[in-house]
């Protein structure tokens, strides 16, 4: 397996997408409008790219920022973090000098209304910050952001109390090297393990290393202590045909697989096996009106009309159902997960096709069941302000 990347230079299409439109769940985008059926238990408030300039050379412009879109709905709203910014390394304005100084400045405002205990300020960065990633313990970021962004970043996050966001995708890594990563491996199923030989460390989760390879760059810069939250992490459930392994089985492994193991509480990665670790997964609903490849459109455990796209268990104990719906909202019986094959029909549009938007849906978010390691995240593609990432806790039916 020498020479594969745990990492792909692929980039997200986001901030400049339609999202769903279809889902009451999915309208909830500012902390005013109330959801039927939900329960917010945490949000976390983006800053959209495109005023990190603004931000970070006006300390005015940040306070109304914070004032406008934190401080207003809060404490009412369980608002606990915001993210300055979204993979501002790889966007392609060139705005990586504003982000830092963005940051300071969200906290100067945020000390001055007394909200810095409560809420913490982090920015997601996007696994190509890396130079290297495999194995990894060889982790290191990219040589002009290293010291330039990434240390006093991490010195930022690190005397706030905070936390490095980070953006993980296996399937991307997968995607481009599928000759050489096991499907076993990518989806965290049973599988025998790849060995680290610098850290004499086994992997046995593509995740693990991804997360693991950002670790091992913070140790390079002596920032072993800030904690690593995965901001973003999913598998599609359809794809190009170049896509390789995006289909509804492949999604429902890794989502499943990833759920059971935090909700069992062995979160820990081989280099931090203590570590409880925050995951948000990308993503509620199918963004049915994004652009780009087939799989942008389909990274959603729902449909916009509000039918689910697969089974997953939110308890330990349960058996999960190998019951999916594609993309037509039909149901359909798999039994395999290979790479390629998916017995499902797929349009690639993202939606539940002719379904009438009656069928089965999910429960969501039972106050009385708060697991404090695990949340769902739907990071919406509006640029609508705030931009908001719904968190919300176990499943419920009422």
């Amino acid at each position: 397996m020498a020479g594969w990347r745990t990492t792909s230079r692929r980039q997200r299409a986001s901030c400049n997408s339609s999202k769903p439109t279809t889902s009451h769940v999915s309208r909830c985008t500012t902390p005013t409008q109330q959801c039927s059926n939900l329960f917010l238990a945490l949000v976390t408030v983006m800053m959209p790219n495109n005023l990190l300039q603004a931000t970070a050379t006006s300390t005015s412009f940040a306070a109304w920022w914070v004032q406008r879109n934190v401080a207003a709905y809060y404490p009412s709203t369980k608002i606990q973090a915001i993210a300055v910014g979204n993979e501002v390394f790889a966007d392609p304005t060139n705005l990586t000098s504003y982000l830092v100084p963005a940051m300071i400045n969200v906290q100067a405002a945020l000390v001055k209304l007394n909200l810095d205990k409560a809420i913490k300020v982090s920015s997601p960065i996007a696994l190509t910050a890396l130079q290297s990633s495999y194995p990894p313990s060889a982790g290191a970021f990219q040589s002009d952001l290293a010291e330039s962004v990434m240390r006093p970043m991490l010195h930022f996050l690190r005397e706030t109390g905070s936390y490095l966001m980070v953006n993980a995708y296996p399937f991307f890594a997968y995607e481009a090297n599928s000759n050489d990563i096991s499907l076993d491996y990518a989806l965290s199923r049973p599988n025998a393990g790849v060995l680290d030989q610098g850290s004499g460390l086994t992997y046995y989760s593509l995740l693990d290393a991804q997360i693991d390879a950002v670790a091992y760059a913070m140790s390079a810069l002596k920032y072993d202590d800030v904690r690593i939250v995965i901001s973003e992490t999913g598998w599609p459930s359809a794809g190009d045909a170049n896509e390789i392994g995006a289909n509804v089985m492949n999604a429902a492994a890794y989502i499943g697989n990833l759920i059971r193991r935090v909700v069992s509480g062995t979160c820990g990665t081989p280099k931090r096996p203590d570590c409880n670790m925050d995951v948000y997964l990308f993503a509620l609903f199918n963004e049915n009106q994004k652009p780009g490849p087939t799989s942008e459109r389909n990274y959603g455990m729902f449909y916009p009309n509000e039918q689910k796209v697969y089974d997953v268990d939110f308890v330990l104990g349960n058996s999960n159902s190998s019951t999916t719906k594609n993309n037509n909202g039909n149901s359909n019986s798999t039994k395999n997960n290979n790479g390629n094959s998916n017995n499902s029909s797929s349009s690639g549009s993202g939606d539940a096709g002719s379904s009438n938007g009656t069928g089965e849906t999910w429960c969501v978010a039972d106050p009385s069941a708060v697991l404090d390691v695990f949340s769902f995240l739907w990071f919406t593609s509006s640029v609508r302000e705030p931009s908001l990432n719904h968190a919300l806790r176990r499943e419920m039916c009422q």
